[in-house]
């Protein structure tokens, strides 16, 4: 990715968000004011009903530039091509924005609260994100991850395929990767983890998206087949 001629705006702060109501999207995009001002704008006038969440935040040289290279770099990711999101592991952009930063200026986890309300509602979506279960991902207990930012730190799930064992304790993947980050806040673990070079979450995200087995759709004409002769016989009836 090649950043080159005149910048168009000068220097600004390119900035990653994540929302909790929208697990697996990341929204890229610029300010030249502040990450906070520019989340509070977007919780406001937007129909999300949690406040969004800065994940990485870096000054540049040239914003618009910057930007518009992240855009196209993760093109194939994007949703919609009118709007700044994209479905792909937040950590991913970053290895790419980290290269070009001045400065990081990432503000706290809560820099996007409004309201006592808010907190509440995001600590509920936090809770609900944390019950994370490797069962569902065909990763079986005992299994190595690796996290995403240094390969030499790993963690192992545990037995009952929900949490993972980390310095000889079990704890959720989202603890363990606060611990390796040094953070107070528990970050999505699913964002940090790696496992067969696959991110938890883009793994995820793969897995639901995939075609449907024999048995699934075996399964699903059967379920058809069943409310028609139901129907059927409901009009008998009549």
């Amino acid at each position: 990715m090649e950043i080159h001629g005149k910048n168009k705006d000068g220097a600004g702060i390119v900035y990653i968000l994540t929302n909790e109501a929208m697990p697996g999207y990341v929204k890229i995009g610029k300010t030249t004011t502040s990450v906070e001002q520019r989340m509070l704008e977007l919780y406001r006038t937007t129909a999300v009903p949690l406040p969004f969440e800065c994940y990485y935040a870096a000054r540049v040289a040239n914003m618009s530039e910057v930007e518009e290279a992240l855009h196209d770099a993760f093109g194939d990711h994007r949703v919609n091509p009118r709007r700044e999101f994209f479905s792909i592991a937040p950590e991913r952009v970053v290895a790419v924005l980290r290269l070009l930063t001045i400065e990081e200026v990432t503000p706290s986890r809560t820099a996007g609260v409004e309201s006592k309300e808010d907190v509440i509602a995001l600590e509920k979506a936090r809770k609900r994100r944390s019950a994370f279960n490797f069962k569902m991902l065909d990763i079986p207990a005992g299994a190595e991850l690796k996290f995403i930012r240094d390969e030499k730190i790993t963690c192992v799930v545990a037995s009952d395929q929900k949490h993972v064992i980390f310095n000889n304790k079990e704890m959720s993947s989202s603890e363990a990767a606060a611990q390796v980050l040094k953070s107070k806040w528990w970050p999505a673990g699913s964002d940090y983890w790696t496992y067969d070079d696959e991110i938890l979450s883009e793994r995820r995200i793969r897995l639901e998206e995939s075609e449907p087995t024999e048995e699934e759709i075996k399964a699903a004409e059967d379920a058809g087949d069943a409310w028609i002769e139901n129907q059927i016989e409901q009009e008998k009836g009549k």
